[in-house]
């Protein structure tokens, strides 16, 4: 993949400073093409990026000290590849987004980016069986319609979702919330290598990211961002799933619900949307329908 200058000088700032698009907002409007990146005095960087004096002399100092890294060298020999918000290869739907990811850092088949139908399936970490049960019926009839199955590589749901996409044959990408150097959980990593090979491994952060407890949350919205539609197995009424649905609201984007127990908490969640008029859903073809509808 060929990369610009500007490009280049954005992995550059980025691996240093990895924040969302809208956080560099004024930096490109001073400087569209990132030209005098290495000219700006500490005090112009902290006016610019709206961060502490502290902060932008460490950065300043940073950005020199590694002015000569070859990034692309570096990421291509780990088998990783970044798509700058700049570059063809950058999905449309998160240019819709308050924060777009300024750079993707993807392993695997980046062609699934372009894909028109994506799914994402959605739901707790301590999903049940009867989330498993689900996936088998609303599953099979969205990779028979060539949809790609969106999820977050999770315990629970999340998991469930990708297994589902192997099991029927289908395409599927985990967006992470952290970088690719590091695989979260650690029971996933045999599935992480899996993907990574023959699907795809998305995150907005650099390979060296660890996962901490902020930026779940984040990964949320590029999740829905992607996606046509998102289904929601089980969840609690408060938590990352909901907003993950937060988000895909905020873009018009269509909400199943899997319906459940009124006796089960991790329904509560699925049961509260549907109250607030998703669809609901206990088959794939349900789906299918809507989105060559909508298309």
């Amino acid at each position: 993949m060929e990369l610009t200058d500007a490009e280049r000088r954005l992995l550059a700032l980025h691996y240093m400073f990895p924040v969302p698009l809208n956080r560099l907002k004024r930096l490109y409007e001073t400087d569209p093409a990132l030209e005098k990146l290495y000219m700006y005095k500490a005090i112009e960087l902290a006016q610019i990026l709206k961060i502490s004096l502290t902060k932008a002399s460490q950065l300043k100092e940073k950005l020199l000290r590694n002015a000569d890294t070859p990034y692309e060298k570096l990421y291509e020999r780990h088998a990783i590849t970044p798509i700058p918000f700049s570059n063809p290869l950058y999905p449309d739907q998160l240019q819709l987004l308050i924060d777009p990811p300024a750079v993707l850092y993807v392993k695997g088949d980046f062609a699934l980016l372009a894909e028109k139908f994506k799914v994402a399936i959605i739901g707790s970490r301590k999903a049940t069986v009867y989330s498993k049960e689900a996936l088998q019926l609303i599953v099979p009839p969205l990779v028979e319609n060539k949809a790609v199955i969106v999820s977050g590589l999770a315990r629970g749901a999340d998991t469930m979702a990708h297994e589902a996409a192997l099991e029927f044959g289908g395409k599927t990408i985990a967006v992470l919330g952290h970088g690719l150097f590091h695989l979260y959980p650690k029971e996933n990593h045999a599935l992480a290598e899996k993907l990574a090979l023959n699907h795809l491994l998305v995150t907005e952060y650099p390979p060296y990211v660890s996962p901490e407890r902020w930026t779940f949350p984040m990964r949320n919205r590029i999740i829905s961002g992607l996606s046509s539609a998102v289904v929601v197995t089980e969840a609690a009424d408060k938590s990352g799933t909901m907003s993950t649905v937060e988000h895909a609201l905020d873009h018009g984007k269509d909400i199943y619900a899997v319906p459940g127990s009124i006796t089960s908490l991790l329904s509560a969640g699925p049961n509260k949307l549907l109250d607030e008029g998703a669809k609901p859903v206990w088959n794939g073809f349900q789906i299918v329908g809507s989105l060559v509808i909508d298309g």
